[in-house]
């Protein structure tokens, strides 16, 4: 039992104590009646005005690439082009018996030069060596001389450039190239120390996504028997690879994946000017992005994983995306019938820019829009990188998730890390203060998208939530105040009054300190506890 705090759960707003037996919640309620359960338990724990909440659900990570960013060469901090050179430059002479260096994180519109680095500068600070570099939103990559080497025909490939940061093809190339110098030693390292990073932090689960053109069949499989072996966080695999026959999804199943979904890439990034837009880019009018699948392709992925029952789901940001794929769901629909594709919960990553028939037909078809709410923390606003790349008014439509959650679309909130950090409050507070006020959602309808959102993606309704006969995946928070937050001062007073029935969650203003994870609980075993905490 856990007394004496605040509990976290719909069924008592009021809940002070929880009991766990084994892996699941057997009881939560208030403090007079936890002394009627204090006898029969093993143990009670005081919590000394602690939160209990269910464990987050990260639904969007690429957990090797993390752990290599954690561990290896971040750029996402450098203030300009020079620090980010010297950078990389130290980073070489201290691994000079790396095969290949492996960076992650610039962001050329944060720099005062406004531009990435060549491959010229980035041999000089190598010396030639072989360096994968991707930007952060990890469409692109700058790569030294070294690396295109190894990439027999690279300069052929779409998306090449002998100085610039390579996009589409050229890019997936130059990654596999690098990421194959990875041995195994060192990318369960980086696995471990991504799922330790992400206990941390209060996530009870994480949602990989995997591809062919991300990682490899060695990566997530490997991932996958680690996560089983339970010391950490639950992982939950996607396999993004287009199914064009029925027995591709044998690949699926063989790998453990939960789903043909995933980055499986219709278009690109909006920082590499590669999500695919019906009108072309603001600050390049001769590009409106890439479109890496076709319609036909994308419907017959769909309707062929309808008919296995298997979900499948796409990566996709620009509104011509995003209407490519609502076709390809509404071709299957036809064909198989509406309920047999709604009761398989197909993914949309990303979902940014939407028009509202779009988002009718994510409600119509089940959809689950799979989110980054940091991405608008990061970009969005009025001098922020996406209102440069498609001007304010495009911009401003960006990430619209009040009108999704009006929808009644289903949100399932993530990271993509490491495009941002494994950072789960940051992203309920970027929901919550969205830098289009219009698009903000209350942060109880955040903190359900980044809880039982993420189980809810994958089928499950009975988890992500403290209930009897739930899994004990919880978390313990060091935390100050507890408020109701709503983007209507009307709801939010109301939610304050006790009749509401509404419990509080700690106050995340921006500019506040964020709760702290004392305590990470998966299935009833503990996999992070804070020192001294």
């Amino acid at each position: 039992m856990l007394r004496a705090g605040f509990v976290y759960t719909p069924s008592d707003p009021f809940a002070t104590a929880i009991v766990v037996d084994g892996d699941t919640v057997a009881w939560v309620g208030e403090e007079a009646a936890a002394d009627s359960f204090a006898d029969g338990v093993d143990e009670v724990v005081d919590l000394d005005g602690a939160l209990v909440t269910p464990a987050f659900t990260d639904a969007h990570v690429h957990t090797t690439a993390t752990g290599l960013a954690l561990t290896g060469l971040d750029l996402t901090g450098a203030a300009n082009l020079a620090e980010a050179l010297e950078r990389t430059a130290g980073y070489a002479a201290s691994h000079a018996a790396d095969r290949v260096l492996l960076g992650h994180g610039w962001d050329e519109s944060r720099w005062p030069e406004r531009r990435p680095p060549t491959r010229t500068e980035l041999d000089r600070a190598t010396g030639g060596r072989p360096l994968y570099l991707s930007r952060t939103d990890v469409h692109s990559a700058a790569v030294s001389s070294g690396l295109a080497a190894l990439v027999p025909d690279l300069a052929g490939l779409a998306g090449h450039d002998p100085q610039g940061p390579l996009t589409r093809d050229a890019h997936h190339a130059v990654r596999r190239a690098a990421y194959a110098a990875v041995t195994p030693a060192q990318r369960e390292a980086a696995q471990r120390a991504a799922l330790r990073h992400a206990a941390a932090q209060g996530i009870g689960s994480v949602h990989e996504c995997a591809g062919p053109d991300i990682s490899s069949q060695e990566d997530l499989t490997g991932l996958l028997a680690l996560a089983a072996a339970g010391d950490g966080p639950r992982v939950l695999g996607y396999w993004a690879e287009p199914v064009r026959e029925a027995a591709d999804l044998d690949r699926v199943r063989d790998l453990g994946a939960v789903g043909a979904a995933g980055d499986l890439f219709v278009d690109g990034s909006l920082g590499s000017h590669t999500a695919c837009l019906h009108a072309p880019y603001a600050d390049d009018a001769a590009v409106s992005g890439v479109s890496y699948l076709d319609g036909e392709t994308i419907a017959r992925h769909l309707l062929l994983c309808t008919q296995a029952g298997v979900q499948a789901g796409f990566h996709a940001i620009g509104d011509a995306a995003v209407d490519a794929v609502v076709a390809g769901v509404r071709a299957a629909a036809e064909a198989v019938g509406l309920d047999r594709v709604r009761a398989l919960r197909h993914r949309v990553e990303h979902a940014e820019l939407l028009t509202g028939a779009a988002i009718a037909a994510f409600a119509e078809f089940g959809l689950v829009a799979s989110v980054q709410p940091a991405f608008d923390a990061a970009w969005g606003g009025p001098d922020g990188m996406y209102a440069a790349r498609l001007g304010a008014e495009r911009a401003a439509a960006l990430n619209p998730y009040a009108a999704l959650t009006r929808a009644g679309v289903p949100l399932a909130l993530g990271s993509d890390s490491p495009v941002t950090p494994l950072d789960p409050w940051g992203a309920v507070r970027a929901a919550a203060f969205h830098r289009t006020p219009a698009h903000r959602i209350s942060a109880r309808a955040a903190f359900t998208g980044h809880t039982r959102g993420g189980w809810r993606a994958v089928g499950r309704d009975d988890a992500g939530v403290l209930v009897p006969g739930a899994p004990a995946d919880y978390v313990v928070w060091r935390v100050g105040d507890l408020v109701v937050q709503a983007p209507d001062e009307r709801v939010a007073n109301w939610s304050t009054d006790p009749r509401s029935g509404t419990p509080g969650l700690p106050d995340l203003t921006p500019g506040g300190e964020l709760p702290t994870a004392l305590r990470t609980v998966v299935g009833g075993r503990t996999v992070h506890t804070r020192p001294n905490g």
